[in-house]
């Protein structure tokens, strides 16, 4: 049989020390555990950490946009070598995949990607997955790693998707961990704190949003820490952290890359009329849009929102925003085919 596929999420403060220094034994904790799962998952570990690698090697680093990617252009190496140190003994080989917004955006290069980690795959290899920092521009860039697993995740059509950080996981207002969430609401988004750690891009709230996307195309995700023991082991069994539950829904390979992997280029506001059509799986009409608050393209994707700004949808337009402007709001004019809508 097939393995489900698995992607392994670890931020840079949750396998770095106080001091910033990449924790070894954090690294030997992560081989020992996915060498247990390795027989049964097809698994991508997507790791945080060159910065933290490589900053020491600058004279007088001060964390500028040039100085990080120079850190990540040192690091990078340095840190697939010290996972490289620690999966050796369990005679597992890794493979470094330095990714790019653009894979992501252009669907033929995103199946290629696809099939090079199935390739790996079939060899027992395992890609070490995290953002080509040189080369990215602000237009171009992740937000952060979270986005880079889920992206992974959600195209690959993985299983679950696992979020190592610094804390335990979600936490309620006394500190306690949340066990489970059912859905990621406004309710649950408010209890992630806003700050972020000295070491890394990411904090709860994109963690939070990335794992409410991989919920809706059908992934559980887990939101956990490595500090605990076994901790990797008991997360797969959702025994750790937070658990967020995957909604029962049903999207093609095309579908869920439009909705994730795509580049989201404009934002339309829709009437309540509008929404219940799409929700009745038809197509986005354009005497229901209220406003093109973001402008687009003919073939480029933009985002859906209701009146009260919830996002319904994205899709894919049939016209320019340009030219939305000079017709007429007949009835008959489809700004966006129901088979390239996405409810999200």
């Amino acid at each position: 049989m097939k393995k489900p596929i698995i992607v392994i999420k670890f931020g840079s403060a949750s396998i770095t020390t106080s001091d910033g220094e990449v924790d070894e034994r954090t690294l030997l904790e992560i081989a020992r555990q996915v060498a247990q799962l390795q027989p049964y998952y097809n698994i991508v570990l997507v790791s945080s950490g060159a910065v933290a690698a490589g900053k020491k090697f600058l004279t007088r680093y001060a964390g500028t946009l040039s100085e990080r990617k120079a850190a990540a252009a040192i690091g990078n190496p340095l840190l697939l070598q010290l996972y490289s140190t620690y999966f050796k003994p369990f005679k597992i080989a890794l493979a470094q995949s330095l990714c790019e917004r653009q894979h992501f955006a252009n669907r033929n290069q995103f199946v290629q990607l696809k099939s090079t980690y199935e390739t790996l795959w079939k060899n027992n290899i395992i890609p070490v997955a995290n953002e080509n920092d040189v080369v990215s521009n602000k237009e171009l860039k992740f937000s952060d790693n979270d986005e880079l697993a889920t992206l992974i995740a959600v195209g690959f059509g993985a299983e679950q998707i696992l979020f190592s950080t610094s804390v335990l996981g979600v936490l309620d207002a006394k500190g306690n961990v949340i066990p489970e969430l059912k859905v990621i609401d406004k309710a649950a988004l408010s209890l992630a704190r806003t700050d972020k750690s000295s070491v890394g891009l990411g904090g709860m709230t994109s963690k939070l949003n990335f794992a409410r996307l991989a919920n809706q195309m059908g992934i559980r995700a887990v939101i956990f820490s490595m500090q605990t023991e076994n901790a990797l082991l008991k997360a797969i069994k959702g025994e750790t952290g937070t658990i967020c539950l995957a909604q029962p829904k049903k999207v093609s390979s095309r579908n869920k890359w439009l909705a994730s992997g795509s580049l989201i280029k404009g934002k339309v506001i829709i009437d309540q009329g509008a929404v219940q059509a799409l929700l009745q799986r038809k197509s986005l009409l354009l005497v229901g849009v209220k406003d093109v608050v973001q402008p687009f393209e003919a073939g480029e994707v933009f985002q859906v929102f209701d009146e009260t700004e919830n996002i319904v949808a994205v899709a894919k337009s049939k016209w320019d925003a340009g030219d939305l402007i000079d017709k007429e709001k007949r009835t008959d004019i489809v700004l966006a085919h129901a088979d390239d809508i996405v409810l999200l």
